[in-house]
């Protein structure tokens, strides 16, 4: 099975249901899956050929869902860049994979001038919201005009073993990485989702996480696998809006993370009713018992499933809701179709209260990072079976005498928060292009909201004199938000380790956000 079929096989048997909400505008099953098609024939005509990667630069909306589903019809690698990455790392991503299309907005357009020299190997770019816009030195192609009349889709190129998604994360050395995932790791993983989750045609699920996040991404093709109706929002940046659509459109499954859990327990909610929720879900960062409490008192009808997950295998496990009082901060046991277990320093599986590195063996487990094969080494490595590969999370965690899981800590520096995961050499080098910085260390430490929260912490050159402000406003100009320092701490002299570097350990202390 291919991830388009997702799709088109939802149009064959509810053609006239409706697919998506988003923008004030409901598009069905049928005009979803033709609109696909249409844009998947424009960008064979622009040369897209099978395997060809296929890069979506827009905000959550219904031409953001449309380009994924006509990359892939067209035989292509689809991968969605976060649209408030800056040209320069985009321009480093499209070179990376050697993106042949790019999909954008009139409105980026405009803001990308100065990459379209730097990217050779783009070849085409399609142009949504508006027409008269170029992309000079390459083959432009706006979206108004695409046939509005029912098109038949393109031939099946791809099987299941074929590429499907590249999903950039932050790496080790700074530079993102692009996460390879077939369409068996994308189907095997949606379908386990939705077994646990009991999702039927009848779900209509809201989200407002951005599709560059894999928790987001998957609530597009989760819902289009069973046929249910997704709610497409740009953000939780009106809460009180939110709420209203929840309670307007009978939203029955709702996604989110810590974050969106604070925002939400902020509002008076005493008085609401929302009687179709069935179900909650958290991942990116475990839920604290109180949250879990509070979630619980302001959505009585709503079930809450605590997950755990990583991009390189989609998801790895939920918690029953049968037990969150029961052993309340547990992410829960693998989920189906898949197996996990914990090793120690030389690889042997450990027992109960053990804490070792988790392994995770399924169909969901990637591929590879794309042309890193030292970096794929580390995580993908022999399994118990000949000829297997499993990972290696990288992440410690121990069991209880029944098997179910509990976080203990990272064995890398990636921080984590917001639900995004943060190279700290990545912000370290942004903040050494910033005048009079001498030294500069990046480390996350933990926050209640956040998950983590970023600390940079800088040692500046002599007769130098920076603010707070000034380092915040430095990064919020070369980086994502999510990206930016909650905490700025300037110290004469950073600790060193006995081999003279950075002594992260000791600035990783816990601190408050500075308001």
């Amino acid at each position: 099975m291919q991830v388009e079929e997702f799709l088109e096989g939802s149009a064959r048997r509810f053609p006239d249901k409706i697919a998506l909400v988003c923008d004030g505008q409901r598009w069905t099953y049928r005009q979803i899956d033709e609109r696909a098609n249409a844009l998947a024939h424009a960008m064979i005509d622009a040369g897209v050929r099978r395997s060809d990667r296929v890069a979506v630069y827009l905000d959550n909306s219904a031409d953001a869902v449309v380009s994924v589903f006509a990359a892939l019809k067209a035989g292509g690698v689809f991968l969605v860049v976060n649209p408030s990455v800056k040209p320069e790392k985009l321009a480093y991503i499209l070179n990376n994979c050697r993106a042949t299309c790019l999909v954008t907005d009139a409105r980026k357009v405009q803001t990308l001038q100065d990459l379209w020299p730097d990217t050779p190997h783009l070849a085409s770019v399609f142009v949504a919201g508006g027409s008269g816009v170029d992309a000079p030195g390459k083959h432009t192609v706006s979206f108004d005009a695409l046939p509005g009349a029912a098109t038949a889709p393109p031939r099946k190129q791809c099987i299941d073993v074929d590429l499907a998604a590249l999903i950039y994360t932050s790496g080790s050395t700074g530079r993102p990485k692009g996460v390879m995932l077939t369409h068996l790791n994308i189907v095997s993983a949606a379908t386990s989702i939705t077994t646990y989750l009991e999702n039927t045609p009848d779900d209509i699920v809201l989200n407002v996480l951005p599709l560059s996040f894999d928790y987001g991404l998957y609530q597009v093709l989760m819902t289009f696998k069973i046929g249910g109706t997704l709610v497409l929002e740009k953000s939780i940046g009106y809460p009180y809006a939110l709420m209203e659509t929840l309670r307007r459109e009978h939203v029955t499954g709702f996604p989110i993370v810590p974050t969106i859990a604070a925002v939400l327990l902020q509002l008076n909610l005493k008085t609401q009713d929302f009687p179709s929720l069935r179900y909650i879900t958290n991942t990116a960062a475990v839920l604290p018992t109180e949250k879990i409490r509070q979630l619980r008192e302001a959505f009585p009808t709503a079930t809450i499933y605590s997950m755990y997950g990583l991009t390189e295998c989609k998801r790895v496990s939920y918690l029953p809701p049968d037990q969150i009082d029961v052993r309340p901060t547990s992410v829960g046991r693998g989920m189906p179709n898949e197996e996990v277990y914990i090793i120690d320093d030389r690889g042997a599986r450990v027992g109960p209260g053990v804490v070792g590195e988790l392994v995770v063996r399924g169909s969901n487990v990637m591929k590879g990072y794309w042309e890193l094969p030292d970096e794929t080494s580390r995580v993908l490595k022999p399994g118990p079976l000949p000829g297997e590969m499993v990972l290696h999370t990288g992440d410690l965690f121990r069991t209880d005498d029944e098997g179910y899981l509990y976080f203990v800590g990272r064995k890398d520096d990636i921080i984590k928060t917001r639900g995004e995961k943060v190279s700290p050499r990545e912000v370290e080098e942004v903040l050494h292009r910033l005048d009079g910085v001498a030294e500069a260390a990046v480390v996350g430490v933990p926050h209640e909201v956040l998950g983590q929260a970023i600390k940079a912490v800088l040692r500046l050159h002599p007769g130098i004199v920076l603010t707070r402000h000034d380092v915040m406003r430095h990064c919020a100009a070369n980086l994502e938000d999510f990206m930016v320092p909650q905490v700025v701490e300037f110290r004469d002299v950073l600790p060193q380790t006995t081999t003279g570097k950075i002594s992260k350990r000791e600035l990783s202390a816990p601190a408050g956000v500075d308001a």
